[in-house]
């Protein structure tokens, strides 16, 4: 008896897997993206003539991954924001699995797309469309629980989308969000995630933030956040003081030393790029003044040249 090599018993896996439509409407064409809950798949809808995106779950039929894959299509659905991905439909596959279809997301993920960023402006441009869904989310009583570069696209005329809520948590007004029953498990990434995501579900809106503010530090440096994230930030003298407080303010270890929402750090931020003194960096004499010059630079040159032009009048012609 000949045995299949691995290869080829890797092709008939994935024959045996690739995934199928009841209905026949959605025709699954490649795999395009595949993470610890689920696969995504470009798929063509025949019945409206377009490109689609298609989730499904990595098993069959494990309760926890349907019911995680059922909550973000949900969540999704709750969310009509046009930085969150819009969902088109969901069902069942001929094998059992559930799936959901959303919008087919063209461009490349935030840490891609860094080195098209050079100028500091566009960077914090691109952080503060950031924060508009994800206080947007945090209005309707969603947190997100895992903001990282990877979940950050951007699409190929600058849009900036805020993706996979597949580990977001509803917060009942005035309450701290609800996870599932059982034993407390840490969900989010490395050095994105707050302190209080690896030690319990009892997480708000100020864990967004935290995970805000270690994307404002990848932008602000070019480096992943880690451990030592705040000792790295205050040595970077190349980063301006007012925003090493800001990104530091936002991934304070207490969740109450932090912003208390979104909202509020991407308006030091704006103010910031305003020319604007922050909430966060309480400013020396010497800084406001060098903060006034920077923001009427044009202003202060013309009337430095009015001054010695009339100077020069007075000294020449006796005016």
């Amino acid at each position: 008896m000949t045995s299949l090599s691995d290869a080829a018993v890797a092709r008939l896996r994935a024959t045996a897997t690739w995934p199928t439509c009841e209905s026949g409407r959605y025709r699954f064409l490649e795999a395009i993206g595949k993470g610890g809950m689920g696969a995504v798949y470009r798929a063509q809808d025949d019945q409206l003539s377009r490109e689609v995106a298609i989730k499904i779950p990595n098993g069959f039929g494990e309760a926890a991954v349907v019911q995680r894959l059922t909550v973000e299509a949900r969540v999704l659905a709750s969310l009509e924001h046009p930085g969150i991905v819009p969902i088109h439909d969901s069902g069942r596959l001929t094998d059992g699995r559930v799936f959901y279809v959303m919008k087919l997301v063209r461009g490349t993920t935030l840490r891609d797309h860094l080195a098209t960023l050079p100028a500091l402006g566009e960077r914090l441009g691109v952080f503060e469309r950031v924060c508009d869904p994800v206080a947007f989310a945090h209005a309707r009583g969603f947190v997100h629980r895992d903001l990282k570069p990877e979940n950050i696209m951007i699409g190929p005329f600058g849009e900036v989308l805020v993706m996979d809520w597949g580990a977001a948590l509803l917060a009942p007004a005035g309450a701290p969000p609800q996870g599932d029953a059982g034993p407390a498990v840490a969900i989010g990434t490395a050095g994105f995630m707050a302190p209080e995501q690896a030690s319990d579900r009892d997480v708000d809106t100020r864990a967004d933030v935290y995970g805000l503010g270690a994307l404002l530090f990848l932008l602000l440096t070019g480096e992943p956040p880690g451990q030592d994230t705040l000792e790295r930030l205050e040595a970077r003298r190349d980063v301006p003081a007012p925003l090493r407080a800001i990104c530091a303010r936002a991934m304070a270890g207490r969740a109450a030393d932090r912003y208390p929402d979104v909202l509020q750090l991407a308006q030091d931020v704006r103010r910031y790029r305003s020319g604007l003194a922050v909430d966060a960096h309480p400013e020396t004499i010497a800084e406001r003044l060098r903060r006034f010059a920077r923001t009427y630079r044009t202003a202060i040159i013309l009337v430095v040249a009015y001054l010695v032009m009339r100077v020069i009048v007075a000294v020449f012609f006796g005016r």
